[in-house]
């Protein structure tokens, strides 16, 4: 079932689109992630979700109910700001309840959902502490419960681990999805981070200059991202000019033909294309080896061990090329080393040039 849906939803400031004629549907119970650099829009399309913006043009509904011009109190929405916006001279349990609070909630009923959601969060022994003796970490739990503390029907988080360092951040993913999980309420996140959002969302909505370029499951943009965008800002890949040359093959820079997976007519009918392919495809092997399809010639000319893997940057004169492999796949390589990289007809994908 579909909770939220934007239809043609739009934001100018002055003579800027910060939110560019956005239609997207965000089905309950899933956690969607807002992704794209800074000043895409990702921010300003929540701040419009939420009620604190008002959309130039376009329409929101909820659950069937339009709220487009419903006051941001009005809506039922959790809000956590990248801030956290927590009250410094409150105790945890006080920022908790401050929602129930304003919402004349009996003082019974405060003190039960207080107890509940601070067991939830794992705090339970915190409860009178100040705020500002907390870690960073529980500072984050707080500000969720109290988001949640009301039952909102939809979650709001803001870039809200951008503060926090990277061990304790990717603990915060895993905490924030088994809640979200737990609660099934139905979620959006605004990050820059792709792996934040590989790592914690059903849908990734990809944002560039107030468009959104593509909505999928993570797995399924990283592996067939629509255009040039997409794939360079969703993990690491080799991205080069391309020809077609009939259904089912390409010629790459040097002149090089390669053989790929018949690609879309419209891939292949396009002006600007361009071949992706991943480093962790590209499979590197010694010139002793025999000679595979798709092989190129060329010498690595940095190679860079990151423990499990080995990433390896190969000069096939006319271009270079990524490869992401493992000690135990090639346990030798070496600047200097004259190698074959051979890249997989399954693997090589056809996509549209930035911009085009």
């Amino acid at each position: 079932m579909t909770q939220l849906i934007l239809q043609n939803v739009t934001k100018r400031f002055q003579h800027t689109h910060a939110v560019d004629h956005v239609d997207l549907s965000v089905p309950d119970g899933k956690l969607v992630c807002f992704l794209g650099p800074s000043g895409c829009g990702k921010t300003t399309l929540m701040r419009i979700i939420a009620g604190l913006e008002r959309p130039t043009a376009g329409t929101i509904t909820f659950a069937g109910r339009d709220v487009t011009h419903v006051p941001a109190n009005r809506r039922d929405f959790g809000m956590v700001f990248q801030s956290l916006a927590l009250f410094p001279h409150m105790s945890v349990a006080q920022n908790i309840a401050y929602p129930l609070r304003l919402r004349k909630t009996a003082k019974a009923a405060q003190a039960r959902r207080v107890a509940e959601l601070l067991e939830l969060i794992q705090l339970p022994h915190m409860a009178d502490r100040l705020v500002t003796q907390l870690s960073g970490g529980q500072r984050q739990r707080v500000a969720i419960a109290r988001a949640i503390a009301s039952s909102p029907r939809l979650l709001l988080l803001d870039e809200p681990l951008s503060a926090l360092d990277a061990k304790l951040r990717e603990a915060m993913q895993v905490e924030i999805r088994l809640l979200q999980q737990r609660l099934g309420i139905t979620t959006i996140m605004v990050t820059h981070d792709q792996r934040e959002a590989m790592t914690m969302a059903d849908e990734i909505v990809v944002m560039e200059k107030g468009r959104i370029q593509q909505v999928g499951r993570p797995l399924d943009i990283y592996r067939d991202p629509v255009n040039e965008f997409v794939a360079d800002f969703i993990g690491l890949g080799n991205i080069l000019p391309v020809a077609c040359d009939g259904d089912d093959a390409i010629v790459l820079p040097g002149g090089q033909r390669l053989a790929i997976r018949p690609a879309s007519p419209a891939r292949r009918a396009a002006h600007d294309v361009r071949l992706l392919i991943r480093p962790e495809d590209v499979c590197v092997r010694p010139t002793s080896a025999p000679a595979a399809p798709n092989a190129l010639a060329g010498t690595i000319t940095f190679v860079r061990d990151v423990g499990a893997s080995i990433e390896a940057t190969i000069d096939c004169r006319s271009f270079t090329l990524t490869a992401a492999t493992t000690p135990r796949e090639t346990p030798d390589l070496h600047v200097g080393m004259p190698v074959f990289a051979e890249l997989p007809a399954h693997a090589c994908k056809l996509i549209a040039a930035r911009g085009a």
